[in-house]
C-alpha cells in the first residue's frame, strides 16, 4: 500500500484553524489575513513539514478574497447576520485567479459533491458527506478527511496519499473552501 500522511486538524472554524502532522509539526494554517474592507483568509503551508515531505509541490500559499458581505438567511452565524459573499482565490504571488464557485462545482443537479480543477488541468471532485470528505479523481483516493471523536483532543484528521503531495496545497484549498461554503450556507 502507498504511503499515506495524516494530518490532525485542531480549530472546527473553516476561517481559523491549524493542521499538524503526527509527530506534531506544523503543516498548515487557515487565518483571516485582513477585514477592510473584505474578509482575505490566508492557507498557508509550513516550510518545516513541506522539507520533511520531498514530494510536497506546488504553491506555498492560497488567498481567498472574499466578496461583500450581504445578509444571510442559512449561515451558521445565525439568520440575518451579514456573511461574506464568494470571492475568488489566488495561489501564492501568482496573478490568476480563480472563482470560489469554479473550485467547488456541482456537475449533477442535487449532487452533494463538488468538483475542481487542478492547475495541471486534472479534474477532481471531493465526495461530501457531514461527517466526512473524499477526493478523489473517478479512480484513486488522495485525500479522506473526518471529523474526529468527541473524545479526541482534535477536530478532525486528514490522511493524504503519497500520489496528493503533488497538489496539496490544492488540496488543502478546496477542503478549505467547502468547509466554508458549508458554514456561510452557500
Amino acid at each position: 500500500m502507498a504511503a499515506s500522511f495524516t494530518l490532525l486538524q485542531f480549530g472546527a472554524d473553516a476561517f481559523n484553524a491549524r493542521f499538524q502532522d503526527l509527530e506534531g509539526r506544523a503543516a498548515f494554517t487557515v487565518s483571516p489575513a485582513s477585514h477592510n474592507p473584505n474578509l482575505i483568509v490566508k492557507l498557508s503551508r509550513e516550510a518545516a513539514w513541506s522539507q520533511h515531505h520531498p514530494g510536497t509541490m506546488g504553491p506555498d500559499a492560497a488567498y481567498f478574497y472574499f466578496g461583500p458581505s450581504v445578509p444571510s438567511y442559512s449561515s451558521v452565524y445565525g439568520a440575518g447576520t451579514p456573511t461574506p459573499s464568494p470571492g475568488y482565490i489566488m495561489y501564492g504571488n501568482n496573478r490568476n485567479s480563480i472563482p470560489m464557485g469554479y473550485m467547488r462545482r456541482q456537475n449533477r443537479e442535487g449532487s452533494q459533491s463538488r468538483y475542481f480543477t487542478a492547475q495541471s488541468g486534472r479534474e477532481y471532485k471531493w465526495k461530501i458527506t457531514p461527517q466526512r470528505m473524499e477526493l478523489t479523481d473517478g479512480r484513486s483516493i488522495f485525500a479522506v478527511w473526518e471529523l474526529s471523536a468527541p473524545t479526541d483532543d482534535y477536530d478532525a484528521r486528514l490522511t493524504i496519499r503519497q500520489a496528493g503531495l503533488a497538489i496539496v496545497t490544492e488540496i488543502m484549498t478546496t477542503l478549505t473552501i467547502n468547509r466554508m461554503s458549508e458554514s456561510l450556507g452557500w
